[in-house]
């Protein structure tokens, strides 16, 4: 084993570690040398260190969010994703990943979709299938608005099935229609990572500037009441159906979003860690 000391000023007991899971939970300063390392204080290392040593002791989760904009959703999934060590996938930002690289999957969907088609299922369900399989997903996935069909759910649950898997948890995220209007007009986003905050309920540490990146953040335009309510309406005609579908599997959990943000997390990370 190796005795882990940290300096005094983190105020840290050391931590004994077996070889092996030091070498493992090392290994992403390997993988992040395109960032450079020494561009990172010590204290970032470190406390990148513990996070993912805290991952190891988690089993991977798979697990399927649902909620209309504003509902603290994204919020949610950012926080999951970081405490799970997991991926984010959300198909719109997948599809776009897979563009931008160039990829064999990626070429046939920007293909269809610049003759103004829908990309089909099971071309979506590929490139899932290829993404989980990456390293960033080694410990699980948390599904951001998809399936948005029961026929994708179907598939979903065949892809998973075939790899010895399956959806753990499905969170819905539940709130009414003016709700939704106050938090919308104040919502804040980080266009490159999704991660979302709100000028009064979840401000960012500094006015405009995303926590980790410090990147600009950005006000949506389709964030007013007119538009909102229009997609309140879709929202409700297309995941009633696959909510029900999740019900029917025993694995669905409604959350009451209107509750802040600690208590939300609370009573997800209730049914995740316990």
């Amino acid at each position: 084993k190796i005795i882990f000391q940290y300096p005094n000023s983190f105020n840290a007991s050391p931590i004994s570690y077996p070889c092996t899971t030091l070498t493992k939970m090392m290994d992403f300063e390997t993988k992040l040398n395109s960032f450079k390392l020494k561009d990172f204080s010590n204290k970032a290392i470190y406390d990148e260190f513990i996070r993912r040593s805290k991952c190891a002791e988690y089993p991977e989760k798979r697990i399927v969010l649902f909620g209309p904009p504003g509902s603290g959703k994204g919020t949610q999934g950012a926080k999951l994703t970081y405490e799970l060590c997991s991926c984010h996938i959300s198909t719109g930002d997948l599809l776009r990943e897979q563009i931008r690289y160039g990829t064999t999957l990626g070429m046939k969907a920007k293909s269809i979709m610049e003759r103004g088609d829908l990309v089909p299922d099971e071309l979506v369900i590929d490139i899932i299938d290829e993404k989980i399989q990456s390293e960033e997903c080694k410990k699980g996935v948390v599904f951001d608005g998809f399936p948005r069909t029961v026929q994708q759910a179907e598939k979903l649950e065949s892809m998973l099935e075939k790899r010895g898997e399956k959806i753990d948890k499905v969170f819905n995220f539940d709130i009414d229609q003016s709700i939704l209007i106050d938090r919308l007009s104040g919502r804040r986003v980080h266009e490159k990572s999704g991660r979302t905050y709100h000028v009064k309920y979840n401000p960012p540490k500094n006015i405009g500037q995303d926590d980790l990146t410090g990147e600009p953040l950005i006000q949506r335009k389709d964030d007013t009441p007119e538009v909102i309510s229009k997609r309140m309406a879709n929202y409700r005609e297309i995941t009633e159906p696959i909510l029900d579908f999740y019900k029917n599997k025993g694995n669905l959990v409604n959350l009451d979003a209107r509750q802040p943000i600690d208590k939300v997390w609370k009573e997800v990370a209730g049914r995740i860690f316990l």
